[in-house]
């Protein structure tokens, strides 16, 4: 039997694929101890646990030695070198004395005999003169530049007042319905639009205002940053919009000159942000 490696199904022997899977099976062999059906790959037999490794022929590891023929290693004769030459012997080359016309011209070749068989001798080579080595020159020393005269220092110009003044900007809200200018305070960072309440009191009190009822007690804040104001709302009943378009808690706009910010729905509390 043949229990498949994929789904565990059991397979008569012999069989080459799964009968449920018809997944290919493995190659089986049988023990050489019980009998029994073991995997090709197996090492040990399942039902008596014999080495299945163990029973390789020894025929198949044993070491074939090959002996090399002996081969006789013919030797070529040797060659005998060739005699060597005999030098030819010196003979003596007598000069005529008509041949010789130069010796008679030139003293220093007289100084030196003509012997016979030699040929011409060499003269002594003239000894080369000796020239003297130029004495060292010091170098010129290098001009040196004046120092510069010091300047007096001069003091900076005067700079205008107004100059060094920064110019502060003013924020305005502008209502709408009542035509009236609301000043922004410009000692505080953070400004509170609301009504009054206990909690946070409002910087900028709407509650004055027509239809003021649709304004939350604390609805929106303008953080001042730099030369910058955001509006940001601060969880109202009735929302924020800007330039008709509603301002989702926890966002905030950079207002800018024009801005229109309506304090709940329908446009009935507004305000135009104005800057000088």
């Amino acid at each position: 039997m043949i229990v498949c490696p994929n789904c565990n199904h059991p397979n008569p022997d012999g069989a080459v694929q799964c009968e449920a899977c018809y997944t290919p099976l493995p190659a089986t062999s049988n023990c050489p101890s019980c009998g029994a059906t073991v995997q090709a790959d197996a090492a040990f037999c399942g039902q008596c646990g014999y080495n299945l490794h163990s029973s390789i022929p020894a025929a198949a590891t044993a070491v074939v030695q090959t002996i090399a023929p002996e081969v006789p290693l013919e030797v070529p004769p040797l060659i005998p070198p060739d005699p060597l030459l005999e030098p030819l012997p010196a003979t003596e080359v007598a000069i005529p004395v008509s041949a010789t016309p130069a010796l008679e011209a030139d003293p220093t070749l007289a100084a030196h005999p003509v012997v016979s068989g030699q040929g011409n001798p060499t003269p002594p080579p003239e000894p080369e003169p000796v020239t003297p080595e130029p004495e060292p020159v010091a170098p010129e020393p290098e001009p040196v530049a004046p120092e510069p005269e010091p300047v007096a220092a001069t003091a900076p110009p005067a700079v205008s007042p107004s100059r060094t003044q920064l110019q502060q900007v003013t924020a305005r809200l502008f209502h709408i319905q009542s035509d009236q200018d609301i000043e922004l305070p410009q000692t505080v960072s953070v400004i509170h639009i609301g009504k009054p309440n206990d909690r946070i009191p409002p910087d900028v009190d709407v509650s004055g205002f027509p239809n003021s009822e649709i304004v939350s007690r604390i609805h929106a804040d303008i953080r001042v940053e730099g030369d910058a104001h955001y509006i940001e709302d601060v969880g109202s009943s009735n929302g924020t919009y800007i330039n008709n378009l509603p301002l989702l808690p926890g966002n905030r706009h950079r207002l800018r000159p024009g801005d229109r910010i309506s304090l709940g729905k329908g446009d009935m509390v507004t305000f135009i942000f104005q800057v000088s």
